[in-house]
Order: structure tokens, then sequence, then C-alpha cells
């Protein structure tokens, strides 16, 4: 049977907005810098104004029945001001002249009461944006609550089909979240967009029953800012049921040293390690075991990892950060090579640095694969480990100790021998980085991390 196609988006253009929200974008921006006027006028040498609006709309259908169908619409706006260097800050969901008054006021009061910090304010003005283009983040989805029940019911009932021992559900999920912002400053800098992110997920249980019964979930989703970039939701309930089948019959190992992969979903979550390590806020407070390591060899050769804040319909582009400061392409890593922290304007002086435009953190930070895919890098290990799910929490940023839960599958001979369960998984960062033997190209895009699986020379892996 054919599968049907997602429901069109619309246009990615100015006007796709109208309707969509309750103010136009050129009202957000107006309404920004007013407030900006508002606080210097009352006495603030400097100030910066963020105002914001979104709505969403989440529909989960379990078993073939609707679970939940929700919906949300925010709007906010907060106010920086600054009095000499000391700051306050406030805000408020209520966008009339008087609420926005008080706002302010309230700030200002917070200010006068603050502790000076030689590293508060705005950015240098010359670091701010000056002109960028659209950066064609925002694809709304036309989908009504009828259309979104169909395609979870879709996504739910591929899952099924699959095999009879997919027994249970906790649901397809389709969600659509669009919103815009404006963003403003004392010194003349204004900018903002629209911007919209979509998912379809999935989460099945697989059972057997009899003498080894037992059961196992697993689950898949997909996210996009464009719904036209979305796979038909048959292939992601299909996939999670695969997955939660996969995991029967799952066995506890010897304790041993062995390569480790992880699989690209769960790999983006070393990359955040590495982000937080090589972050401002992290290296002031020298709670970071990358601290004073520019220049320096943390990752193993050939290791390339690059920022690239934009990337078409990336989850992470925008032209601006959350300082107003302008964002670049730039190569964090080079053949292992740190080249570049992570820092805001704030944290930049407090290290006595220049910010490298990661306030708010990351854009689109991308591992650069190799050549072969997740089949291929099994093919590598003769005995080992391949994680696809990790449990707790475990990491010490301080001296990079990394221990976690996690379950997978067991390789032997480069083939998946058998599902593995209750186990733990324990390294040092700085070794696990330093012996990544090789990159997938199964690249899963979710975040602001992109990388496919990664290989890891050798890992503790402790079981029964």
């Amino acid at each position: 049977m054919a599968k049907k196609a997602l429901p069109k988006p619309s246009r990615t253009t100015a006007a796709a907005t109208s309707g969509r929200f309750s103010l136009p974008q050129a009202d957000l921006l107006q309404l920004a810098r007013d407030t900006v006027a508002l606080a210097t006028r009352g006495g603030a040498s400097a100030a910066e104004v963020d105002v914001s609006e979104g709505f969403g709309q989440s529909v989960s259908v379990r078993q073939g029945e609707v679970e939940t169908i929700e919906y949300n619409r925010d709007k906010g706006i907060g106010v920086t001001v600054y009095l000499g260097q000391r700051k306050g800050y406030a805000s408020t969901s209520d966008f009339s002249r008087q609420a926005l008054a008080q706002t302010v006021d309230a700030a200002l009061a917070i200010a006068r009461y603050t502790a000076e910090d030689p590293c508060a304010g705005l950015p240098e003005k010359a670091l701010l944006a000056k002109q960028w283009q659209d950066p064609q983040l925002y694809y709304p989805w036309q989908l009504s609550v009828e259309g979104a029940i169909d395609l979870a019911r879709r996504c739910e009932d591929a899952a099924f089909a699959v095999s009879p021992l997919v027994k249970n559900s906790e649901g397809a999920t389709v969600s659509l979240q669009e919103g815009q912002f404006a963003t403003a400053n004392s010194l003349g800098f204004a900018g903002g967009y629209p911007s919209s992110r979509h998912y379809i997920a999935c989460s099945v249980i697989a059972g057997k029953k009899g003498r080894n019964a037992e059961m196992q979930r697993d689950d898949w989703y997909s996210t996009h800012r464009d719904p036209a970039d979305f796979p038909a939701p048959e292939s992601i309930g299909d996939y999670a049921a695969r997955r939660a089948l996969s995991r029967l019959g799952g066995r506890k190992v010897k304790t041993c040293e062995v390569p480790v992969i992880f699989e690209a979903p769960i790999a983006s979550g070393l990359l955040g390690n590495f982000v937080y390590a090589a972050s401002g806020g992290s290296l002031y407070r020298k709670a970071s075991f990358l601290v004073d390591s520019l220049g320096k060899r943390i990752f193993a050769p050939g290791i390339n990892i690059s920022e690239r804040p934009d990337l078409p319909k990336g989850l992470a582009s925008g032209p601006f950060d959350n300082d107003g400061v302008a964002t670049r392409s730039r190569q964090v890593v080079s053949d292992g090579v740190l080249n570049g922290y992570f820092l805001s304007v704030y944290t930049a002086r407090k290290l006595g640095m220049t910010t490298t435009g990661n306030a708010g953190g990351c854009h689109n930070l991308v591992l650069e694969p190799g050549r072969e895919d997740l089949a291929g890098l099994i093919r590598q290990v003769k005995r080992g480990l391949l994680v696809t799910e990790l449990l707790g929490q475990g990491v010490n940023y301080v001296n990079g100790d990394y221990s976690r839960g996690a379950a997978g599958y067991w390789i032997e001979n480069g083939e998946i021998a058998y599902p593995v369960e209750e186990i733990t998984i324990a390294g040092n960062l700085k070794e696990m980085f330093m012996n990544i033997a090789g990159v997938g190209n199964d690249v899963v895009v979710r975040g602001s991390k992109q990388t496919g699986s990664i290989l890891i020379q050798r890992m503790t892996v402790a079981g029964a």
C-alpha cells in the first residue's frame, strides 16, 4: 500500500506569519525599541530588551485512541538594565504600556541593590550584528488536529504491524511549534525573526510470553524545522518497533575493557560534554578539565569539529547570539587541536578574552563524519559494545571522569551478537576524546550537535 505524504507546509515568506502570531514582526521590534527607550529615560545607563511569542499544538495517540490534545500560546518580554556595572532584570507577559513601565521600574530597583560586576554590560558596539539575510528558519505547518491525529495513528499502526510481539504502546505524538522574537539594546542594535520546530515520535513495547517472559521498550523520533523534510510517519513507527524487538533477550556481560561504539543519537551527547567543558562558565570557574587547552590536542588526530550558524534549516542556526553579537562559521577543532572556546560577552570578559558569539549555546556543531556507516564501524570491532541508550548522570567536568548506565548490543567478530542491559560504561572524557577511532557517516540531526556514531578504542564495561 502506498504511503501517504505529509501535508505540505506554507512557503517561507514574511507573509507566512500573518495570522499565525498576535503581532507582526515589525511591531515586535518596535515594542523592543520602545521599551529600551523607556528604560534609558528611567535612568538606565544601558538596557536590552527581548520580546517573544509562540504557540504549539501537540497530539498523542495510544493504541489507536486519542490520549492528549494540547495547545499552548505564550508571550513574554524581558528587560535587562544597567546602572553603571550594576545589573537588574525583570519580565512580564503583559504588553500593556503600564505593565512595561512597571517592569522597567522593577529592573531598575533590582539594579540599585545589586553589587557591581566589572564584567557586566552590553557588548562592544563593533561586535554587534549589523546586516544579515533572513535565516529562513520558519516553516509553518498548517496541520489541523484531525490531520495530526491521522499522522499519529499511521505512525503507531505501522509499529503494531511489524510483529505480534509489539503488544503495547507508550504512544505516538505529532507536535508543531512556532515562534518569533525581537531583541534590541541601547547601542542601536535591533533584530529578530520567526522560527519553527516540529516533531513526530513513537514509543512502543515488545514482549514475550512463557518461561522467558519479558518486556522491552524503545522509541524513535524525527524533528525538523520544515515538515516537508519528515519521512513518512509509518517509517518512524516501523523503526521504533524494530528497535524494541531487537532488545528482547537482553543479557548481562562480565566486566571487561573493550571498544565501545556510541550510536549516533547518543553520540551527540559526547559533543555536548565537550561544549560544556569548553564553555566560558565552566572555564572561568575552573570547573573544567579543558582549562588552558587552547592550541592543544584534545581529540584524536583526524578529528575535525566546525560550528555552522548559517546552515539552511539548521536547528541551531542564527545570524546573532543572545547578546546580539554576530555569529560566524569557524573551525573549533582541527586535526584534534582545540582552536576556540564557547564564550558569551560576560564569560569572555571574565577570562580576559573576546566573545565567540555563543551566548545561548553553540550553533550547529558538526563533527566531520568518516567514510564508514554504523555497520562499517561495527565490522572494525572484534569484541565490544554498541551503546544505544544511556541512563543517569555521571560526568565530573572538573577531572573528566565519565560513568553512565547503559544498554545496547554486544559485538563479536564484527557482528551484533545479542542485546545487553543492566551495564555501566566508564572512562575519562580526556582519554575518550583522544581515543576516538572512527566517526560514522550515519548522522542523525536532532539538535545543535551533529555527529554520526562514534567508536572509542577502549572503555570499561561493568556488568555481572
